[in-house]
């Protein structure tokens, strides 16, 4: 149990920030099985995100007056029962409260686990297992949400998480280490806090935004999307090896970051077209950009600066209000452009029903098809398949109707990836500002 006890620490971290956007490949099946909508599934990733931003520093407090092992063993308890009853949740209301609870949860165990960790190895390994859990959790966990709801359900995305968090309670418990009693003497890190509030934000992009794209704008499965996706958090694992190669000074280090990730996400803005490889180049930025970034932040924040745990915690705010932040602004974005595009597209859809070498019978059962799933579809972008499987044309016909169905899709193709260019390149705005904030030296006082 000793053996297993930093490790099993260290993956509650991922755990938990990995349920920021764990469930983004999940949208989609959450919103058909649990028949709700577009804007109220959004709030299944936004009501965690918020409630984490919300308690993060109250709850440093409360671990300055009690023990930590105890608050932490409660926070990963309560985590692991709220997951269950996410997975068992049969409305939408009720997994977004489910989602608060665990939230809640994770706060506790979030604080907890980085006094622990400290307690296990020492300050400087501690910290920096804390970080390193943290940047990875947030970078894998739609890799692992998609796999998932392919093999298996969405649900399953929350029930493997309960055993892990189960064998952590006794790791935590089996940990003794006094509270922090160290007098608040320093005012929060603002420039680094407002950076990574910002790279969160643009980093949204690109862990929810892109995927949206792939499952919803291409038609790629969940296991397709995530596999894609994986280029993220691959390109992050890399990005450290590098920097102790090259050790380039903390702010080079950090604006270089930021500045792969503004280009990563400008070239997911310029896609030239629905073909998965052309995700790759862009996504390894992001991924470097990542790895070369958050972890600094989240170290020039807390450094030197006590009590420990109530600067974490405002790193923890600072980072899932960027991800509230970046819903509220990118979504409104993409959904207005997909909503603009919506007429030229049915413009295109028809053209090519009219050119299509078909009877004019032929052409007319299309159009109806076509014209009933449009219509159902509303404020989605389309998936015209059942219209094509359930229409009855002549078997000579049928050559064409295939060819027409995939001129369509690739028209439809093309009209997600322009509906969704203007959100990449509103985010890579985010992560330049990010990276002005992080840099610019500061103003000297005047005597």
């Amino acid at each position: 149990m000793r053996r297993a006890v930093a490790p099993l620490l260290t993956l509650t971290v991922a755990l938990v920030l990995a349920d920021s956007a764990v469930v983004t490949l999940a949208l989609p099946d959450i919103l058909v099985n649990l028949h709700t909508t577009v804007g109220q599934v959004a709030w299944v990733l936004i009501a965690f995100n918020l409630v984490l931003a919300i308690v993060a520093v109250p709850t440093a407090v409360v671990f300055g007056r009690a023990q930590p092992r105890l608050l932490t063993a409660a926070g990963i308890a309560v985590f692991a029962a709220s997951s269950a009853w996410c997975a068992w949740a049969g409305s939408i209301e009720v997994l977004v409260a489910a989602r608060c609870l665990q939230a809640l949860g994770g706060a506790f165990a979030l604080i907890g686990c980085l006094e622990l960790l400290v307690a296990v190895y020492d300050e400087r390994r501690g910290v920096a297992t804390w970080i390193t859990a943290g940047v990875l959790g947030t970078a894998v966990g739609p890799v692992v949400g998609g796999l998932l709801t392919q093999a298996f359900s969405w649900q399953a995305i929350f029930v493997v998480q309960v055993p892990c968090a189960v064998l952590a309670v006794p790791a935590a418990l089996a940990v003794h280490a006094p509270p922090e009693r160290a007098p608040d003497r320093h005012r929060p890190a603002l420039r680094p806090n407002l950076a990574l509030a910002l790279l969160s934000a643009a980093l949204t992009a690109a862990l929810f935004l892109l995927v949206l794209l792939l499952v919803e704008g291409w038609r790629r499965s969940p296991a397709t999307a995530a596999l894609t996706v994986s280029v993220v958090p691959v390109a992050a694992l890399a990005a450290r090896p590098l920097a102790r190669l090259l050790r380039p000074p903390t702010e080079v280090e950090v604006a270089s970051g930021c500045f792969l990730i503004a280009g990563g996400l400008v070239g997911l803005a310029i896609l030239p077209s629905a073909d998965l490889a052309w995700t790759v180049a862009p996504q390894a930025l992001v991924g470097l950009g990542l790895g070369l970034t958050m972890d600094r932040l989240t170290s020039s924040a807390m450094q030197l600066r006590l009590p420990r745990v109530r600067h974490a915690a405002w790193t923890i705010g600072a980072r899932h209000i960027g991800v509230v932040l970046g819903l509220a602004i990118l979504t409104p974005v993409f959904t207005a452009n997909l909503r603009d595009a919506q007429v030229p597209a049915q413009e295109a859809i028809t053209s090519l029903v009219l050119d299509a070498p078909l009877q004019p019978q032929d052409k007319v059962a299309v159009a109806h098809a076509l014209g009933d799933e449009l219509t159902s579809q509303q404020g989605r972008i389309p998936d015209l398949h059942r219209a094509f499987a359930t229409l009855e044309v002549e078997p000579e016909a049928r050559p064409a109707t295939a060819r027409l169905e995939r001129d369509l899709d690739g028209q439809l193709e093309r009209a997600a990836t322009r509906a969704f260019r203007d959100s990449f390149l509103l985010a890579a705005g985010l992560a330049l500002l990010a990276l002005l904030v992080a840099v610019l030296p500061r103003r000297r006082s005047t005597p």
